[in-house]
């Protein structure tokens, strides 16, 4: 699913797009989508964003004069496994776009569309930040760092790492693509004791002797997790690029893909953690690993291929899954390692469910959360590309 960088791409894009462009009427919902409606309506107003954590804000602001008389309306956005803002003409509007926001005549009509293949995105007419949510890992630094090193005797902490760092009360913005990156950086076993980590953290002062320039040095050349935590997701930022659309997206997720060094690339090692979601390492797991649990190791002939060929080629996520009889019959069957990844309310906040297409009635099926593949047991060459922030 997107991740905090995603977010924040997504919101840098909305922003870029729609400078200068003046929005009119309703706010139009699709028929499908079991999201909330928006009430709001104006003659003349504008659109702009901003991202914290995992969740994105869009913030329409009536012009002076424009009609009704309307205050400003915020909307906050989850994005879920597929969430992505599109600008289209209005009358060619992309598949699976679930709310649109139209400009006002007499220019070209122009649609600001929230797009999501698999409806597990959600919006909330209320305009607050989710609470519960810890500060923003990328733009609130400070108040994140302090946050965790205050609440280390909370249980979060008596987990493995790698599972402490999908909490969302702590780590808002960090998904599962971020934390195998970034525990890869350090060297840090998935499964140590998140407490183990971070305890060392708290007595951690650089000397009142270093002058500032030494002391900026040092942090960049020996960062701790919490400042890996900051550093990673900016590195994502500033690659650029709107995400793995279907305009830019190939160009754009082969930087991402080069950038890799941990998550599904070839020679790394995989397990389950306690919610099903796949961690990405190299060598030993740590004490914390599940009993029982077999190290999956990507295949060796796999080590030969170039920067950009190490995963397989990924189709754009803005096209549908096929779902003709014919177009099943030819797809692997799931085992145990394939069936879709399990969630906790700290992962993720508010994850709905949805009924399961083909199941016996009354069954319910799960939101997967998965890294920036919509796939399979977090396998970059099973499933399809990152989702897109365009």
């Amino acid at each position: 699913m997107p991740e905090g960088p995603e977010l924040h791409l997504a919101s840098h894009f909305v922003n870029e797009a729609c400078r200068g462009l003046v929005f009119g009427g309703c706010v139009e919902k699709s028929s499908v989508s079991r999201n909330p409606e928006v009430p709001f309506e104006s003659s003349a107003y504008h659109i702009s964003a901003s991202a914290r954590g995992k969740e994105l804000r869009l913030t329409l602001s009536p012009l002076p004069g424009a009609q009704p008389p309307q205050e400003p309306l915020a909307l906050i956005f989850r994005f879920g496994m597929s969430g992505s803002f599109q600008l289209a003409p209005a009358d060619a509007l992309p598949p699976h776009a679930h709310l649109r926001f139209y400009t006002a005549p007499p220019a070209p009509r122009l649609a600001l569309c929230f797009v999501d293949i698999r409806r597990f995105g959600h919006w909330d007419p209320g305009g607050k930040w989710q609470p519960g949510r810890g500060p923003c890992v990328l733009l609130e630094y400070e108040q994140f760092r302090e946050n965790v090193l205050r609440n280390l005797s909370d249980k979060a902490f008596d987990r493995p790492i790698c599972e402490a760092l999908l909490d969302q009360r702590f780590f808002n913005g960090i998904g599962n693509y971020l934390r195998a990156e970034i525990l890869y950086r350090l060297r840090i076993p998935p499964f140590e004791k998140a407490r183990t980590v971070l305890e060392a953290l708290q007595h951690h002062r650089p000397s009142p002797e270093m002058t500032l320039s030494q002391k900026i040095r040092a942090k960049l050349q020996n960062p701790d997790l919490l400042e890996l935590c900051h550093s990673v997701p900016k590195e994502v930022v500033q690659l650029g690029g709107k995400g793995y659309g279907p305009e830019h997206g190939e160009e754009d997720f082969a930087a991402f893909r080069a950038w890799l060094r941990c998550y599904g690339m070839p020679g790394m090692s995989s397990l389950r953690d306690r919610h099903g979601r796949t961690i990405w390492f190299q060598g030993d797991p740590g004490p914390l690993a599940p009993k029982g649990g077999k190290s999956r190791k990507k295949k060796s002939q796999e080590t030969q291929l170039r920067p950009k060929e190490k995963l397989e080629d990924l189709p754009p996520p803005n096209k549908a899954p096929s779902r003709t009889p014919r177009a099943r019959r030819h797809l692997p069957k799931k085992t145990a390692i394939q069936q879709p990844e399990g969630t906790s309310l700290q992962q993720d906040l508010k994850a709905p469910t949805v009924p399961e297409k083909g199941r016996r009635k009354g069954k319910q099926a799960t939101t997967e959360h998965l890294g920036p593949w919509k796939n399979k047991a977090d396998n970059p060459s099973k499933g399809s590309g990152r989702t897109s922030a365009s």
